[in-house]
């Protein structure tokens, strides 16, 4: 029997709300390799106002793109042990495209908790488009997957599907947010091959599969050749979450202060600005080098 996933939650839909947490705000650890589970975080922070959110950076391995298979699984189960026995989360949100199309099913195995993944955004993409010549933006690892190969035979049925591996997006929004100007030249080229035309139709709508590239939607859109629609999964992950933990109270009161944690910490006093923009005002470093 196929067991039902949400496409862009990467979560199976039969889990009930947790109902433990009906008299406690919840503890909410979002991860990812870098800065765009900023995106992600920003949407779970308007679905869970009330929540303690700890957000991660796995800088020191950044990016995932350059770790094999086995070495992703293997960093990505040792930084979530230290993480989840320091920070105790009711759940775990994957905020990394590339992570969770690897790694999910061996912290769900590893972990007795909830977590919550993002995977390529192909079947809204598919549904919304007039044209029915959808693209798929993401790092080359996501475009490598089976996973993803199989979302596009699923969900992609009368769609055209052009999968776009971009070597240099996600350290391209990584440099924007430390402070750097954008290098719009380089942006344009990347997303270029999404842009495609055929028998007097065109692309209408691109997934986002990378949680980093949100971050550049607004330059994405000044470059584009055409207007398409820019899918982006963060909305349908705070759902996810919400039907997890339940809504918020609605007499809900404002939580302790949530708190940023770097990896590595190479950039710590540039990124602190960028966090406390994202609701992240305390940024720390919990030191776990690459091996």
């Amino acid at each position: 029997m196929r067991i039902a996933f949400d496409p862009l939650a990467g979560m199976k839909h039969s889990l009930p709300p947790r109902a433990d947490l009906a008299t406690r705000p919840p503890t909410i650890l979002v991860f990812d390799s870098g800065l765009g589970g900023l995106t992600v975080h920003r949407e779970l922070a308007r679905a869970r106002p009330d929540a303690r959110f700890v957000y991660c950076a796995d800088d020191a391995a950044f990016p995932y793109g350059g770790l094999s298979e086995d070495h992703l699984v293997s960093r990505v189960l040792q930084v979530m042990e230290r993480l989840i026995a320091a920070h105790r989360p009711d759940c775990v949100v994957i905020a990394c495209n590339t992570a969770s199309t690897l790694v999910l099913p061996h912290l769900r195995a590893r972990f007795d908790l909830p977590f919550v993944g993002t995977v390529p955004a192909i079947k809204p993409a598919c549904e919304r488009s007039a044209s029915r010549m959808v693209s798929v933006l993401a790092t080359p690892g996501t475009v490598a997957r089976d996973y993803t190969k199989a979302l596009v035979a699923e969900y992609g049925v009368g769609c055209a599907v052009t999968l776009v591996g971009s070597p240099r997006l996600a350290g391209l929004a990584e440099a924007t947010m430390r402070g750097e100007p954008a290098d719009t030249a380089a942006i344009a080229a990347e997303i270029a091959p999404c842009f495609v035309e055929a028998d007097g139709r065109r692309t209408d709508a691109v997934a986002l599969a990378c949680t980093h590239y949100p971050l550049l939607v607004e330059t994405f859109r000044a470059l584009a050749p055409w207007p398409v629609e820019w899918i982006d999964p963060a909305p349908a992950i705070a759902r996810r979450l919400t039907q997890i933990l339940g809504p918020a109270p609605a007499d809900a009161t404002r939580p302790p202060a949530a708190v940023a944690l770097l990896t590595g910490g190479d950039a710590i006093s540039r990124l602190s600005e960028v966090f406390s923009h994202f609701g992240l005002p305390e940024t720390r470093v919990e030191p776990l080098p690459l091996h």
